[in-house]
Order: structure tokens, then C-alpha cells, then sequence
């Protein structure tokens, strides 16, 4: 199995995950807090309260495993198409496979990646939800230390399933979508370059930008879903599973609470999944 993939997809995660987690912190927060009246309003109450840091609550966990679990999806995905079509990245470029086996190596990837991701993002958003300021003498401490503390004090507290506490929702939500995600891409590109040839960097970023936008715009409502139910331990208050927190959601909000954080998701998605497109791509072109 080449292993390439698995390592140009864990740093092109690393280098997506810096450059989107500001927004990223921004967009949890708009889902599991009913505090803000917007972006902006959230921005600007982040910033007085925590300083510029808080937008940066936990990222240094991520980098260490999220972008690992990116480099599984990369990984799975290309190898996926390699049993598929027998066909390697760069012998893709003029035999393109079917849209079918993109979607279905895609959906393999989602499906594997959300079994990874699920007790990493779980820590993630608690600790982005931690909305105290820096410690000062005197002020009470987080409920959180760090990464470790967080997953120590779920693991104590809410038993073993509580580190996979939104995972069917997060299943869901990455499956069909990194599907589409590849399909996006793979089609942009195909459209935009000459047979045969590889795509320019202009292409990449561009096709990359898109498949990010298109990914989240039909990924945000289970999106919500899965931080909604990752929060809901923390405050005593269990969903009885998705379609429970579905229900009680709609009821309380309306539909329109399924949308919420889409516009910082798209924001955010066009420049890290360009970025992210960019250096898988040129990396892949530089070890072969």
C-alpha cells in the first residue's frame, strides 16, 4: 500500500488546520451556545474575553491528530481507487476513473476517517467551548487543563462510550459528504485542464476551494448535530441519539438552527481545503 498519501494528507491537514481553526472555534461556539447574535458578535466577545488565544483554544491537540486523521482519509481514498481502478495518483491523470468509484473511494475514506476523528473532535469542541479567560491569581480554572485532562475527565465521568459521544452523527455526516467532497474536486479539475496533463496550482486552489464549500454546505446540519450531542453530556443533558437531538432541536429552534455556522463554514472552507488540495497535490508531484 503507498504510503505517500497518508503522509502528504497529514500535512496538508496540519497546514489546512492552522490556517481554518480560528473559524473553526468561531462556527462551534454559533452551534452549542445560544449567547451570540452572529458572527461578528461572537468574534468581538471571544476577543475582549479571551484575548486573541482564544481563538486557538486546543489546537495544538488537533495538529497532533486530527491531521493524522487526514491523512487516513487521503490515504484511504487513493488506495481505494487503486484497488478500484488499478490505476496510481499520477496514471489518474489520463485514465480518470468514473465518478462512481471517486464517490464510493470517497464515502470509504468518510466512513473510516469519522471512526478516527470521533473522540479527537469530541475534545476539540470542549475544549473551544471553554469560553473562560486566561487565568488569572484568584479566577476559578477551567473545567478543562488541556487535551489530556479533557479526555481523562470524560473517560471518569461519562465512562468509555463518552469519547465517542456524537460519532453516529458524525458518521453520518462525513460518509456521503467526503463523497461529494472528491467528486467536486476531481470534476473541477478534470473540467479545467487539458487531457493528460496535470492541473495548474490556479486550478488545484480552485477546484480544492469549491469541493470545501459544496462539502460543508451539505454537511452543516448533521454538523450541528454532532456538537450539539458532543456538548450535551457535558451539560447533563443526553440526547437519546440523533434523531432525538434532530427532533428536540427543530422544536426549540426552528429549522433554520440546522444552518447555523454555514456562512463561517464556507468562508473557512474555501482557503483551508485550497491550501489543503495545494500541498497534497505538489507533494505527491514532488516524491514522484
Amino acid at each position: 500500500m503507498p504510503v505517500e498519501e497518508f503522509v502528504a494528507g497529514w500535512i496538508s491537514g496540519a497546514l489546512g488546520l492552522v490556517l481554518g481553526y480560528p473559524f473553526d472555534t468561531v462556527k462551534v461556539r454559533l452551534q452549542t451556545q445560544t449567547t451570540y447574535r452572529g458572527i461578528v458578535d461572537c468574534m468581538v466577545k471571544t476577543y475582549r474575553h479571551e484575548s486573541l488565544l482564544g481563538f486557538f483554544k486546543g489546537m495544538s491537540f488537533p495538529i497532533a491528530s486530527i491531521a493524522v486523521v487526514n491523512s487516513v482519509l487521503f490515504g484511504i481514498y487513493s488506495n481505494t481507487l487503486l484497488a478500484l481502478t488499478a490505476t496510481s495518483h499520477q496514471e489518474r491523470r489520463a485514465q480518470p476513473p468514473s465518478y462512481t468509484h471517486i464517490f464510493i473511494a470517497g464515502c470509504t475514506g468518510g466512513f473510516l476517517q469519522a471512526y478516527f476523528l470521533a473522540p479527537f473532535d469530541l475534545i476539540k469542541v470542549r475544549l473551544q467551548n471553554q469560553t473562560e479567560p486566561r487565568a488569572k491569581p484568584g479566577s476559578p480554572p477551567p473545567r478543562y487543563r488541556g487535551p489530556v485532562h479533557c479526555a481523562t475527565s470524560i473517560f471518569q465521568e461519562e465512562g468509555p462510550r463518552g469519547l465517542f459521544r456524537g460519532a453516529w452523527a458524525l458518521t453520518l455526516r462525513d460518509t456521503p459528504t467526503m463523497g461529494i467532497y472528491f467528486i467536486t474536486y476531481e470534476c473541477l479539475c478534470h473540467q479545467s485542464t487539458p487531457e493528460g496533463q496535470n492541473p495548474s496550482s490556479a486550478t488545484v486552489l480552485v477546484a480544492g476551494g469549491f469541493a470545501g464549500i459544496t462539502s460543508w454546505v451539505t454537511a452543516t446540519p448533521l454538523d450541528v448535530i454532532k456538537s450539539r450531542m458532543q456538548m450535551a453530556g457535558l451539560n447533563q443533558r443526553a440526547h437519546r441519539g440523533v434523531l432525538d437531538c434532530i427532533v428536540s432541536s427543530a422544536r426549540q429552534e426552528g429549522l433554520g438552527v440546522f444552518f447555523r455556522g454555514l456562512t463561517i463554514n464556507s468562508a473557512r472552507a474555501f482557503p483551508v481545503n485550497a491550501v489543503t488540495f495545494l500541498s497534497y497535490e505538489y507533494l505527491l508531484h514532488l516524491w514522484q
